[in-house]
């Protein structure tokens, strides 16, 4: 008997030519002095709505444009800020500021969060009010050219921008880290206002009350 002799070609697999897609992360930088339930509004709406990978808060060791007289050390801030992303799987926490101390310029933060993921496309989140100062940030024509701004429009702020902005509309809270500190340090309720573990942690650790 002849046996058929068959030639089995191998498949080729295609060429792999499509790039692989960016991630794209947002940045919610700030003070957090304390972190309060309208930060985590304003970060939950504007990672939804721009469809982004999650959302990582940042916080700062020494900001740039603040009176560092009433900011806390960053630990107990972190701490803070901790408890308050916990039950949240689609937030993170960005150290870079606070490993690498002094002065938190987001040029500086910017730069290196790039060259440490070359992969990700950042979404710098700021309320109209901070908009309003974007011309006076540091290294700011660098700046746009390196991260997507994204503005939450603000009550009493102008809401423009000369320079590139991805607005994003948030329901508005009128809650401000200023004045928990204030209603801390006057005996008033701060429920409701911050999550049940931050106002815990503050009871604990009495702060705000001078």
């Amino acid at each position: 008997m002849v046996q058929a002799v068959v030639n089995v070609i191998p498949k080729v697999q295609p060429q792999q030519v499509k790039a692989e897609r960016h991630r794209r992360v947002g940045l919610y930088g700030g003070t957090f002095n304390p972190v309060h339930n309208a930060h985590l509004l304003v970060a939950e709406q504007v990672g939804r709505t721009l469809s982004l990978d999650k959302v990582s808060f940042l916080p700062d060791m020494q900001p740039p444009h603040r009176d560092h007289k009433g900011t806390i050390a960053a630990d107990l801030r972190l701490d803070m800020l901790k408890l308050a992303v916990a039950d949240n799987p689609f937030f993170d926490i960005e150290m870079e500021e606070i490993n690498r101390g002094g002065v938190s310029y987001t040029y500086d933060t910017i730069k290196a969060l790039k060259e440490r993921h070359p992969d990700t496309d950042y979404y710098f989140i700021i309320g109209g009010d901070m908009v309003d100062y974007l011309p006076t940030w540091n290294k700011i024509d660098q700046l746009v050219e390196m991260v997507n701004f994204v503005g939450v429009r603000r009550k009493g702020a102008k809401n423009e921008a000369q320079y590139p902005v991805i607005w994003v509309d948030v329901p508005t809270v009128a809650i401000s880290s200023s004045d928990i500190r204030a209603r801390v340090k006057s005996g008033q309720s701060i429920r409701y206002m911050v999550p049940r573990a931050v106002e815990d942690y503050i009871k604990e650790h009495q702060l705000y009350i001078d």
